[in-house]
């Protein structure tokens, strides 16, 4: 024995010898034959669960035909966020093994649009061919090609599929020569090979096919079945579930008032459709937004890194409404991708139109069902979803903010102090209606348009309003009920309070809001006032009382944080002994009455 060893021969005889895997006939044995495009099937939606985001749950299910195999070989493979695809089989004698999805040879008939799709359709043909100085004829053969088999046998392990790969060289099988541009030559039988480039007219001398089969790669998927008995039939029931983007639902309102206190409120849809052809669905679209915490990475099963930029109140009915919380929230992810994803730049999405009525993460979930809805893939609908009459009532409300103390004025530049112009403007009345939602539905955020009479007030933003409650719409300003504001100073006290070695004054200050109404009816007013510094009261019946502007600013109105809050350092003292005050009255003015509404306060300051 040498001193290789035993082992080492050994290794290097199997290295060198061939394993029948690699033998390439063996290879080309395996290579799997292209799949006729009529044997794909293209698997229908049943339902769809459509959110304002534009992310879409959808239900595909149907009677599908199977392969020699007994598997479905579809041709629509989707984009679904992560750890919600979900296919299933519903035939009694099939059960679903596994999902493949890959690239596959299939096999195209098209019009033939070229010479050589025309000869390869019209294999067998008798046809006159002519060349630069020959006039024959001949029988078409077909091009020289290597097989994908072939290419397969020859190409690298692991390479995948394979189309076959075609010359320009044409075979016919010659027969009797014709006189041809520059006389007559004679051909004797048997096989010619031409170079596509030199023919120069065919004249088809049996019928003409206009069809021919050509190849290409597509992405397919493939559900296995395992059929009972090992024998499968000619059809299966297949589906499966998964959530997307690609379809958004923008609602719409149209509120009728009849000037008597109740108003005709119209809700309508319009559904943007990016995602796959609609025929005949039933269609969920849902008010709020569940939380997709993966929303923005795409299963495996999708074949691309591309992201398509698409309850306990689901009915029981919907076949997807109770399918998050076993398809969303119990999925593990592959967190490394989800954040390897994020420091990406985002991908361009899908043109889904203006997002004018947000995304209703606020919300809670409601859905409207609509039924048989047909609707392509780019196309747009409109349509009705419900109709019902609330009360309403006319309000006018007036909310007059604060302006900053001297000390902050001093430190706002000429740009910035012209913007504290035109908020401390005069204060304006806004003529509003004011709609108790007691429908059984909430109100979703949303465009309205308001009409009277069968003219237009206005269009505002319906705010989501929840059963039971009620929501404001701006109609316009209230020109005929004039405000006017005037404030003085009532008291200084110098010393009043102390901060780190500093002395602080406390200024006392009071305010009168006067409203006159020049209208014919009555008005029936809210006001509300906010001050700078410490609420000391309010006349006229009214509420006086200190916010959290610091925190609590769901509870405070825009106007109690002004732009120009952040234009200056607030020294520390200032949370210490200031705030914001606010006062609100609620009044009825009679016409051509007017109201005076007194309040006082203090701060303190250097």
């Amino acid at each position: 024995m040498s001193s290789l060893g035993l082992s080492t021969l050994l290794m290097l005889s199997c290295l060198s010898a061939p394993t029948a895997a690699d033998k390439p006939a063996d290879r080309a044995d395996k290579a799997e034959p292209a799949a006729p495009v009529s044997a794909l099937a293209h698997l229908p939606v049943k339902e769809i669960t459509v959110f304002k985001d534009g992310h879409a749950f959808v239900l595909h299910q149907g009677v599908m035909p199977v392969d020699a195999a007994g598997h479905v070989v579809l041709d629509n493979l989707p984009n679904p966020v992560i750890g919600t695809f979900w296919p299933y089989a519903s035939e009694k004698n099939a059960k679903l093994h596994s999902v493949v999805a890959g690239r596959r040879v299939v096999r195209l008939e098209r019009t033939a649009l070229t010479l050589r799709e025309l000869l390869e359709g019209n294999i067998g043909a008798d046809v006159i061919l002519s060349e630069s100085n020959l006039t024959y004829q001949a029988t078409v053969l077909g091009f020289l090609t290597r097989s994908a088999q072939e290419v397969a046998a020859t190409a690298p392990p692991n390479s995948g599929e394979h189309l076959s790969e075609k010359s320009n060289l044409l075979l016919v099988k010659t027969g009797e020569s014709l006189p041809g541009p520059v006389g007559e030559v004679k051909l004797a039988e048997g096989t010619r090979v031409v170079p596509l480039e030199r023919i120069q007219d065919v004249r088809f001398l049996t019928k003409l096919k206009t069809k021919s089969t050509t190849e290409e790669f597509r992405n397919l998927l493939t559900l296995k079945l395992d059929w009972a008995g090992g024998k499968p039939g000619k059809t299966a029931e297949v589906g499966m579930a998964y959530l997307q983007k690609g379809v958004r639902w923008i609602p719409n309102y149209r509120v009728e008032l009849d000037g008597k206190g109740k108003a005709v409120v119209k809700l309508q849809a319009t559904l943007l459709n990016e995602l796959t052809d609609l025929d005949n669905v039933t269609m969920h679209l849902v008010v709020g937004v569940p939380s997709f915490m993966f929303k923005d990475t795409t299963d495996p099963i999708a074949l691309n890194q591309i992201v398509a930029q698409l309850s306990a109140h689901f009915q029981e009915s919907a076949r997807t409404g109770h399918a998050f919380s076993n398809a969303i929230m119990t999925q593990t992810a592959r967190m490394t991708e989800v954040r390897n994803h994020q420091d990406e730049a985002p991908p361009a999405g899908v043109n889904l139109g203006p997002d004018v009525a947000g995304a209703g993460k606020n919300e809670d979930l409601f859905i409207f069902t609509l039924k048989n809805v047909t609707l392509k893939k780019g196309q747009r609908m409109v349509v009705p979803v419900s109709e019902f009459t609330l009360d309403y009532k006319d309000v006018y409300t007036l909310e007059v903010p604060f302006a900053p103390p001297p000390e902050v004025q001093r430190h706002i530049r000429q740009n910035q102090q012209a913007e504290l112009a035109r908020l401390l403007a005069a204060p304006k009345m806004v003529h509003k209606v004011r709609l108790f939602n007691k429908s059984g539905q909430p109100l979703t955020t949303a465009p309205t348009l308001i009409v009277r009479d069968g003219r237009l007030l206005a269009q505002g933003l319906m705010t989501y309003t929840s059963n039971g409650a009620a929501s404001d719409l701006t109609l316009t300003t209230a020109v005929d009920v004039k405000v006017s504001k005037t404030e003085k100073e009532s008291r200084r006290t110098p010393a009043a309070a102390k901060w780190e070695g500093t002395n602080l004054q406390r200024v006392d200050l009071t305010g009168t809001l006067s409203l006159t109404n020049h209208r014919q009816q009555a008005v029936e007013v809210e006001i509300v006032r906010y001050v700078l510094g410490n609420a000391n009261g309010a006349g006229q019946d009214g509420k006086s009382e200190m916010l959290n502007a610091l925190e609590e600013d769901s509870a405070v109105s825009a106007e109690a944080r002004p732009a120009w809050w952040g234009w200056y350092s607030w020294p520390a003292y200032w949370n210490h002994f200031n705030g914001v005050g606010r006062f609100a009255w609620k009044q009825k003015i009679e016409p051509g009455k007017s109201i005076d509404l007194t309040y006082n306060w203090y701060y303190y300051w250097p």
